[in-house]
């Protein structure tokens, strides 16, 4: 006798593996724990290279024989760049929406909401002041960021709103988390 299992797909995602998954976490906390890292190297000037690879989640290391990603980080030339790249600021914007959408997407499809499509824009305020040491009053990062975001599907909108805020860099970026710096010179 074949027993075939039903893989059951919404909004792209596999909503069988995430329940198994789910439960494996729910019979084993461990599972649950991910490191992810990154390097960079200075190229000169306003450019640098960040590489990202190996990461470690679900009690096992992940991508060590595979292939790296490469990102450069540039700055734009009335930031005295060359603008050849994003700067580290735009790329953070790049992983809230990136990590805003597929969130929707996965927990949309965990809830059994069919998404057709997202669409996003945004933007944020940023002072200089505040990174040139100009005023202590003024935050060297982003004042804020709004995020626009047009989803086709027939849950309402307060739903939508409800899984964006499930997003791992949403919670980092809005919440703060701690960043230890050590510093070695040679």
């Amino acid at each position: 006798m074949n027993i075939e299992i039903q893989t059951k797909k919404l909004n792209g995602v596999n909503v069988t593996a995430l329940f198994e998954t789910i439960e494996a976490v729910k019979g084993n906390a461990a599972i649950a724990k991910f490191n992810f890292r990154a390097s960079n190297t200075w190229l000169g000037g306003e450019k640098n290279r960040s590489t990202i690879k190996e990461f470690s989640g679900a009690l096992a290391e992940h991508r060590a024989g595979g292939k790296s990603f490469v990102f450069d980080n540039g700055e734009a030339e009335v930031l005295l760049g060359e603008d050849k790249a994003p700067n580290p600021v735009e790329w953070l914007l790049h992983a809230l929406i990136g990590c805003m959408t597929t969130t929707t997407a996965y927990h949309a499809a965990a809830r059994n909401i069919a998404v057709e499509a997202i669409d996003s824009s945004l933007d944020g305020d940023i002072d200089l002041r505040g990174f040139l040491g100009l005023s202590e009053d003024v935050r060297k990062g982003y004042s804020a960021i709004r995020v626009r975001m047009r989803v086709k599907t027939k849950a309402s909108a307060a739903t939508i709103k409800s899984l964006t805020a499930m997003s791992p860099v949403f919670d980092t970026v809005s919440r703060s988390v701690p960043v230890s710096v050590e510093v070695e010179t040679y």
